[in-house]
């Protein structure tokens, strides 16, 4: 230690000398200035006047054009003024969330403390210790993440709130716009769900019970949770007594009150075009991390991709049992339909069912989990099998073969032999398409699903998969992201619905980051094109036949598991032209022995296709394929034969337009060229005459 002590005293000496200490209180007090001022310069850029008009203002749905497409419209959005509402509800909620809110500025000191320590020990972000006015600033303005930074940032905001607005105001829209379970939103609604009354004549007790669900509605529902609900009920009660906000006498009469529940309705919800603006919803909560009761309570403002032109026609297609197989035993057929724009992911429309719905209920357009049949075989086989050199007309082998324990079949019982690809395509047969896939091998048919963005689990991972055999399936949403493809030139986007999501004050909440696959090479889409061209020309999809739109795509089924029943459980349409992809779903929601479907998808799903693209053509521009069908190239007809393709009728037009541009140039030039060439002359002559002079001297 003697040896080391002048170490630490040079060290001493030079931590004095150079003023250490002061340089460390330095820089942590100007990070703390920085921070302090960044997070007040945040706080003020939030526009919390509007706050209030935004809170009480409907969710907006805006449609790819933005204009409004519909209004999410609760019986929460008025609301209840905070002179409404009884003192002894203001008691309760203040005595149980925020004890002191009339006296700090925002924020409480003890409680922030208290709360810090506590997250200390825990080793994480417990939450608890914000204010009433806190709360609403997180619940209103902050996503409802658990970080130091997210509660810096509360706080703030906090302090801008109550600069901007009176306690009273703050309290009022806390109350209005916070969940109390069963679907009521607000304490007004929560007043006539609960107990079937008006806020002003429920009693302290009751006011107690909806106070205490405010910390967690589900967990203590009355409906659901009665003891739990009565247990917090008499904590509120138990502050209200040490907060002298109740005697002694009223809380002894509140504890021993009965509680009468009575549902008097609550909230509820209206929208236009339901199905769509549903899956928008379900898109917020997966995609973005939002909350069903913060976009529902917050006046939000929500940017789609939706057409409503071509949402109406699909809800239009939808609504006319005619188009539809008669149901069975009572139950009636069941489909889902996405339309989408396959250059950049948008869904332009959607139906999810027929029949009854219900907010959020089953949407079969996006929620579905079914076999894809087979308009997997493109995805799976045709696809990687053009990009390893195979061709259109490349012969495949359809005979009934046995690979390991696996044995395909064609639905007729009839194999060709030797059979064209295309003719396999266009036919849609099996044996030869799973013999294609053994081919060229399983994993390169794996590899291409995964591309092509359909997902797989580890029992897909056979040659059944070649035949659309999925362990879980996909939705109609997910299979017209994958066709897309084929429409984009080899390019598939995400599919998705919302653009961006702005809050009440206009800062905008999430926004979609458009990303772009390359599935494979623009060349293997025309040879697929061409193809799937022949499936609707000729094929199992002519029933989507429209004269003068060139329409590509691929019928799918499954079969069903009883052998002594010749019928489909699902049938699938996905077709495509060059702007626009639709996908189409049909079947039973539980298919049984009575329940299934008896006719093949051609004469089944395929006209339901038809009729969407029917209904919505007078609204998008169809497009050509830069392909002409293999029946017409084996005609020796080509595009350039047929009408000329976009591209080469553009470079001829620009052509054109450049040879007449140089016309004039040179009609407007020519004179001063025939003047240059004079004078070119005139000195070229004088040259010569000056050289023969000068070497005849």
């Amino acid at each position: 230690m003697e040896k080391l002590r002048p170490l630490w005293e040079n060290i001493v000496r030079f931590w004095k000398r150079m003023h250490i200490t002061q340089i460390i209180l330095l820089l942590g007090l100007s990070f703390i200035l920085f921070t302090i001022i960044y997070f007040a310069v945040l706080a003020s850029q939030a526009n919390v006047e509007s706050l209030k008009a935004g809170l009480s203002q409907s969710t907006v749905i805006y449609d790819k054009n933005e204009e409004i497409a519909t209004e999410i419209t609760t019986n929460r959005t008025s609301g209840v003024e905070v002179d409404e509402i009884p003192e002894h509800v203001r008691n309760a909620v203040v005595a149980i969330e925020d004890h002191r809110f009339y006296e700090h500025n925002g924020f409480d000191i003890k409680g922030i403390t208290r709360v810090f320590f506590k997250n200390l020990l825990a080793g994480r972000i417990t939450g608890g210790g914000s204010t009433i006015t806190q709360q609403l600033a997180k619940n209103a303005l902050l996503s409802p993440e658990k970080t130091y930074r997210r509660k810096i940032e509360e706080l703030f905001l906090a302090v801008e709130l109550e600069k901007t607005y009176k306690k009273d105001e703050i309290l009022q829209m806390y109350l209005n716009q916070s969940y109390f379970g069963s679907g009521a939103w607000g304490i007004g609604q929560a007043s006539k769900k609960y107990f079937n009354k008006d806020i002003q004549n429920v009693s302290i007790s009751e006011a107690a019970l909806l106070a205490g669900l405010l910390q967690s509605p589900s967990a203590r529902d009355p409906y659901k949770h009665l003891d739990r609900a009565i247990e917090r009920r008499n904590v509120v009660l138990s502050r209200m007594l040490e907060n002298k906000l109740i005697s002694e006498g009223e809380y002894e009469a509140a504890k021993k009150e009965e509680v009468h529940l009575e549902d008097g309705g609550g909230s509820f919800i209206k929208r236009d075009y339901p199905f769509y603006v549903d899956a928008v919803l379900d898109e917020a909560i997966r995609k973005y991390g939002l909350t069903q009761e913060e976009i529902l309570t917050r006046g939000y403002q929500i940017y789609t991709n939706m057409d409503q032109n071509i949402q109406t026609a699909l809800e239009k297609v939808y609504a006319k049992d005619s188009v539809f197989p008669k149901g069975r035993g009572g139950e009636i057929v069941q489909s889902g339909a996405v339309v989408l724009d396959p250059h950049n992911g948008g869904v332009l429309g959607l139906v999810g069912g027929r029949g009854e719905y219900v907010f959020r209920g089953f949407n079969r357009a996006t929620h579905l989990q079914a076999q894809p049949g087979s308009t997997l075989k493109p995805l799976a086989v045709y696809t990687p099998a053009i990009e390893e050199g195979y061709l259109v007309t490349s012969i495949l082998q359809d005979e009934q073969k046995t690979y390991g324990k696996y044995t395909p079949t064609n639905p007729n019982g009839v194999y060709k032999g030797d059979v064209p690809m295309y003719e396999a395509v266009e036919n849609s047969l099996n044996a030869s398409t799973v013999w294609l896939l053994n081919e060229i091998g399983l994993e390169k048919g794996l590899d291409s699903l995964k591309r092509f963005g359909i997902p797989l689990t580890d029992e897909d991972k056979y040659l059944g998969i070649a035949l659309g055999g999925m362990h879980k399936g996909i939705s109609p949403l997910r299979l017209a992201e994958a066709y897309s493809t084929f429409a984009n030139e080899g390019k598939r986007h995400d599919g998705h619905l919302i653009t961006k999501i702005v809050g009440p004050t206009g800062n905008v909440i999430a926004e979609h980051k458009g990303k772009s696959t390359r599935v494979t090479s623009k060349s293997v889409v025309r040879e697929m094109n061409s193809m799937l061209l022949n499936v609707v020309e000729s094929g199992t999809g002519t029933a989507a036949k429209i004269s003068g739109v060139e329409i590509a795509g691929k019928t799918g089924s499954t079969q069903l598991p009883y052998e002594d029943i010749n019928g489909s459980k699902d049938q699938w349409f996905v077709g495509y032209t060059p702007n626009i992809v639709g996908a189409v779903w049909l079947g039973y929601d539980k298919t049984d022995r009575e329940h299934y479907l008896s006719n093949s998808s051609s004469e089944n799903v395929v006209p339901i296709f038809r009729a969407i693209m029917e209904q919505s053509l007078p609204y998008f521009e169809p497009g050509e394929f830069d392909v002409v069908s293999v029946n017409s190239k084996l005609a020796g007809v080509n595009k350039k034969d047929k009408t000329g393709s976009k591209e080469s009728k553009e470079i001829t037009k620009a052509l054109k337009e450049k040879t007449d541009e140089l016309k004039e140039v040179i009609k407007e030039e020519s004179p001063k060229w025939k003047r240059a060439v004079e004078e070119f002359k005139e000195d070229a002559i004088w040259l010569y005459d000056y050289v023969k002079e000068k070497i005849g001297k």
